[in-house]
């Protein structure tokens, strides 16, 4: 891997993929193509943005001419380029359609064109559907999406495969489980929780807060998409899971505790729609190849309140502007105003 081109590499997980990469491999060089919509942020790899190994190239991969051209000269290809929010799915799924499937029917092209011999797509565990512990998923089984976004991720994840298939490209699938840790934007669960705790303000937890989530931290992540890019098998796909399986209200009572604020913060309110109830995947093809989470479960939060804690400058802009109140009150403001106190469990 001399040259990575990494689609999508200002958001959360994508930044922490190319920050891990130029610290773990040397010789190599990365092209970040990203669009910079609401969750992409540059200030994500202020850090290596000096690095001369490192180069920045905005466009969006719904753009097929951008692709073609930003990924010349690059040997390898990482994708995480993705509309990700569930929620926001559930209001309008244009944007979720268009970056999930023609994004990346876009990049797989110019990668088959380019003759890139590596292509590493990452997918999410959300395109199984629900699963528990004695019925967990494996990388063969059906696909079962129940929101916009999953789907939209299946359909992705299809593609990477008819494109290894018909083609013969080396393509690799990741499904990573949810992921935590520093740089995820203030929309979703976790930092939500964080952000509004440290604030003192209500921290609104859907339906009965007993919605079973692996929290997989960011770092270990990386890790192993870094070993799939160079290891994996091609035409294959690989779960990632930590095996931090807790509830949702166990999440909120563990940022709670971190903070030193009381748990009657935590509000019940009215759950979303089609919200799966537990998630829970097989990754035995990916142990074999070495790999193992370096976070637990408690380890991963408490490392995520304080660098949240200590980055307050990073995500109160967000938090206190416009678009973020807007969409804040859309998803939540009704729900908040008819909300249950909270009730130890």
């Amino acid at each position: 891997m001399r040259r990575v081109f990494v689609a999508g590499g200002a958001g959360f997980i994508g930044s922490a993929f190319i920050r891990h990469v130029l610290r773990e491999r040397r010789d190599a060089e990365v092209v970040n193509f990203d669009a910079l919509t609401y969750a992409g942020n540059l200030a994500n790899l202020a850090d290596v943005s000096a690095d001369r190994r490192y180069r920045f190239v905005r466009g969006s991969v719904t753009d097929a001419a951008a692709v073609a051209a930003a990924l010349a000269g690059c040997d390898a290809v990482v994708n995480f380029a993705a509309e990700s929010h569930v929620d926001r799915s559930i209001h309008d799924a244009t944007d979720f359609i268009d970056t999930n499937v023609r994004g990346v029917h876009s990049v797989l092209t110019a990668a088959r064109e380019a003759g890139v011999a590596r292509v590493l797509h990452v997918s999410t565990d959300e395109v199984y559907g629900p699963a528990t512990h004695d019925d967990a998923r494996s990388e063969d089984d059906a696909f079962r999406p129940r929101s916009p976004y999953a789907a939209s991720k299946a359909a992705g994840d299809m593609l990477c495969h008819a494109f290894a298939e018909t083609h013969g490209m080396g393509v690799v699938v990741a499904r990573p489980a949810n992921n935590v840790g520093p740089y995820q934007h203030p929309e979703k669960a976790v930092p939500l929780f964080i952000t509004r705790a440290i604030a003192g303000e209500p921290l609104p937890v859907y339906g009965d807060g007993l919605q079973v989530r692996d929290r997989l931290h960011v770092d270990d992540n990386v890790r192993a998409l870094l070993l799939l890019l160079e290891r994996g098998e091609a035409g294959e796909a690989y779960n990632i899971q930590a095996d931090n399986h807790h509830t949702n209200i166990d999440v909120a009572r563990a940022i709670l505790d971190a903070l030193d604020r009381p748990h009657d913060l935590i509000r019940y309110v009215d759950d979303r729609e089609g919200h799966d109830r537990c998630y829970w995947m097989d990754w035995s093809k990916l142990r074999a190849l070495g790999w193992a989470p370096t976070y637990d479960f408690d380890r991963a939060i408490e490392a995520t309140v304080r660098w949240y804690a200590g980055n307050r400058a990073w995500w109160e802009p967000t938090v206190r502007a416009g678009a973020f109140r807007g969409y804040y009150e859309r998803q939540y403001g009704a729900r908040l105003a008819g909300a249950q106190p909270y009730r130890a469990q």
